[in-house]
């Protein structure tokens, strides 16, 4: 069973940054693509970035194009999302999963809070 462990969450004054972490369990974790989601209040899950097996192609959605990074490390079988310039429309649940995401693998997520 894949479990996928994110972290780095907070509350931040819109302009600030936070990165975030997401550890996965699965050993074939190089093996994949890997995406960033999020949840607004009210709001259906959507997708934010997304990084090749090997990090060298990188998707962004345009809300966040320009202000987040994706990236990952390997060997440490974890997923980061940096984001700068945080805006309070970013404030939502943060999940990592696979992509396509695995409806079974979805994680507690991390709350991320922007305030204006």
């Amino acid at each position: 069973q894949v479990q996928l462990v994110e972290s780095g969450g907070g509350l931040v004054q819109a302009g600030g940054s936070l990165r975030l972490s997401c550890a996965a369990s699965d050993i074939t974790f190089s093996d994949y693509d890997m995406g960033w989601y999020r949840q607004a209040p009210g709001r259906e899950r959507e997708f934010v970035a997304s990084i090749s097996w090997s990090g060298t192609a990188k998707y962004y959605s345009d809300s966040v194009k320009g202000r987040f990074t994706i990236s990952r490390d390997n060997a440490k079988k974890t997923v980061y999302l940096q984001m700068n310039n945080l805006k309070p429309e970013d404030t939502a649940i943060y999940y990592c999963n696979r992509r396509p995401a695995v409806p079974g693998y979805w994680g507690q997520g991390t709350q991320v809070t922007v305030s204006s």
